[in-house]
């Protein structure tokens, strides 16, 4: 009964409140018998369907009560129909007005119409031949049909048929209760018994293989179920509102148009759908092709990406991208092609739609395409590779990720950067690892020695201290530059090779501390010699245990004159 109380019960209400809005409307309507021309919910409603220009259908009440096909002086079809129109409805709403008064009167040239003097309609010698029949026999014909319109509309509103007619309507709800009712009990056995089927497990099988299971089957049925109830519900609710909107003279016109105003978008949709076929299957062929045509450039750049296929002057990594860049003029091809094929694509409004997304895309995306135009150049200038140690800008690390709208680095206290492929392109780019594979990187640190050091020394213990550094090569040699002769110390830069930049802070470290160690172990200071003056009289600045045995802090030099 769940499904009862929140489905039947608010569809029941809405169609109450549908219909005695409707009623209401036209009660309103029918007390102001004085409007020379009503609306489109009045008693008495004449409107003119619109169809083709040398035809105006006539509709009084929603029902057809003749057309007009023929111009009567410089009057089109549908201009005659309008004015032929307001004349009816005044007299259907005019209680003084007999219909037994209508009348034909023929003249030389139109068979007249005639409510005692008013004139109602003129049929002319045009209107006959198109018709096919004498003007003065369609001029009868044409004034039995106002007639029995306006006199069936006032028998409609007689309050004995008023009460018959709100009898029926409670007939048929109650009838569309009783239905309802009777369909959600009916679902609910079939969900019961479902439920009870599936429950002991069974489901497809195929030899000792489950190919649908139970759980699937119950969700299965239970869809279709609550489809097929929505269908049914739909189906009584609208029949049960024709019928009783059908039954009152306010909801006659409204009821005869109703199916209409309900099947005919799924018609429209369904003519639009047959039309569109061809373009359809046209779309579908030019997506199979396109979809071949990518399969077959995927294929030809994963073979140059594996080296099968060697291209001259063409590098393995570049494939990835330059396949998306193919893959994306293709897919940008494909849809310019099926463009004009797309249900509603020359309609105005489309074609604002297309227009406004342009604009904002454009104005939104200047930046987004700068750095996919940025990534483009990149990729083409491989100013670096997947796992390069870099530096761009500030920012050091290993690169992990490159696409065409920003490039990803991994720094050295593993922290992810973000970088804009447009900020790359207008920086410097420091790349360790590019010759380092090949010739190996070289690492250098500046070591200062006072004057009285002699500098052969110096540059053996440096290169000492190099050679005892780990993951540095041994060829080529370490050297040693003397960079500067300041005013109270030598600088000394020793340069060694290594073919692992990725290890720079470790090998940095180590081979500081191996310089300490080595020039410790031989006596020599690393300070410079601004501290000289204060010397006399202080101890060395050697650690203790690389000292000699019998070390002894100098005495204070005091000369006297």
């Amino acid at each position: 009964m769940r499904f009862y109380y929140i489905h039947v019960f608010p569809t029941l209400l809405i169609s109450a409140l549908l219909g005695i809005g409707i009623i209401s409307c036209g009660s309103l309507a029918a007390g102001s018998p004085d409007l020379p021309v009503p609306v489109a919910s009045n008693p008495g409603e004449v409107a003119v369907a619109k169809g083709k220009p040398e035809a105006a259908p006539l509709l009084f009440n929603g029902a057809p009560l003749f057309t007009i096909k023929e111009r009567a002086f410089s009057l089109e079809p549908q201009k005659r129909a309008e004015m032929i129109a307001r004349r009816i409805s005044w007299l259907a709403l005019n209680p003084s007005f007999s219909p037994d008064s209508l009348s034909v009167t023929d003249s030389e040239f139109t068979s007249d119409i005639l409510a005692g003097d008013t004139l109602v309609m003129a049929v002319t010698d045009q209107d006959g031949v198109a018709a096919g029949k004498p003007r003065g026999k369609l001029a009868q014909e044409y004034c039995a049909a106002v007639r029995n319109a306006i006199v069936g509309q006032r028998d409609a509103y007689r309050p004995g048929k008023l009460i018959r007619s709100g009898l029926y309507a409670l007939g048929a709800t109650g009838l569309l209760v009783l239905l309802l009712w009777g369909l959600v009990r009916v679902c609910h056995r079939l969900e019961t018994l479902a439920d009870r089927w599936l429950a002991e497990g069974l489901g497809l099988r195929l030899f000792s293989y489950n190919i649908i299971r139970a759980g699937y089957l119950r969700r299965l049925f239970g869809g279709v179920l609550k489809g097929g109830r929505l269908v049914v519900i739909l189906f009584l609710v609208i029949v049960y509102l024709q019928s009783v909107l059908a039954l009152f003279p306010w909801t006659h016109g409204f009821a005869l148009q109703f199916l209409d105003l309900l099947l005919g978008p799924l018609a429209i949709m369904w003519r639009a759908l047959v039309g569109y076929i061809p373009k359809l299957f046209f779309i579908g062929v030019l997506v199979v092709v396109t979809s071949y045509i990518l399969r077959f450039i995927r294929f030809l750049f994963r073979e140059v990406e594996q080296g099968i296929i060697e291209l001259p002057g063409f590098h393995r990594d570049w494939a990835e991208p330059t396949y998306k860049i193919i893959r994306f003029l293709v897919v940008a091809f494909s849809t310019v092609v099926a463009f004009p094929y797309i249900p509603g694509s020359e309609s105005p409004a489309f074609k604002g739609v297309s227009l406004f997304i342009g604009v904002l895309f454009s104005l939104g995306s200047s930046s987004a395409i700068g750095n996919i135009v940025a990534g483009v150049i990149l990729t083409y200038m491989r100013p670096f590779l997947l796992g390069d140690r870099v530096k761009i800008a500030d920012s050091a690390g290993f690169v992990v990720e490159k696409n065409l709208l920003v490039t990803r680095i991994r720094s050295v206290k593993n922290v992810k950067i973000t970088i804009p492929n447009s900020l790359i392109l207008g920086s410097h780019i420091i790349n360790y690892s590019l010759l380092a594979r090949e010739q190996g990187l070289i690492l250098h640190t500046v070591v200062t020695i006072g004057y009285d050091t002699p500098w052969r020394i110096v540059h053996n213990l440096l290169v000492d201290a190099a050679r005892a550094t780990s993951h540095l090569l041994p060829e080529p040699h370490p050297y040693v530059l003397q960079t500067a002769l300041n005013d109270f110390y030598v600088a000394y830069e020793i340069n060694a090779y290594t073919d692992q930049p990725e290890l720079m802070e470790a090998i940095y470290s180590e081979l500081n501390q191996n310089i300490q160690d080595t020039f410790n172990g031989a006596g020599v200071e690393i300070m410079s010699p601004h501290y000289a003056q204060l010397r006399d009289g202080n101890s060395t600045t050697i650690p203790e245990a690389s000292r000699p045995v019998d070390y002894e802090p100098p005495s204070f030099r005091v000369k006297i004159p």
